[in-house]
């Protein structure tokens, strides 16, 4: 088994919520505090993995992708408020 295969689903809306909206409006570039606030941010949510991207597309309702969507909002913050305030 190639567990590679696996992904989380909130890794995909993290990503482009921070590169989108986050990073460009706090000014962030540096690629070392974008992976830590992936990763602050993946730790404040629960882990929702799919083989099939597809898959997702078909499990999800509208209302329950929004909810998702504004949970990763929430995190993603949070985590650059963390970064920012507890610099290396």
């Amino acid at each position: 088994m190639d567990r590679t295969d696996a992904t989380n689903y909130y890794e995909h809306l993290i990503e482009n919520y921070l590169t989108e909206n986050a990073a460009p409006r706090a000014e962030i570039t540096d690629n070392n505090l974008l992976i830590d606030i992936t990763c602050l941010a993946l730790n404040l949510l629960p882990p929702l993995y799919f083989h099939h991207e597809v898959n997702m597309a078909l499990f999800l309702s509208d209302e329950e992708l929004e909810l998702m969507q504004a949970k990763v909002c929430l995190a993603v913050e949070s985590a650059i408020e963390k970064v920012i305030n507890n610099p290396r």
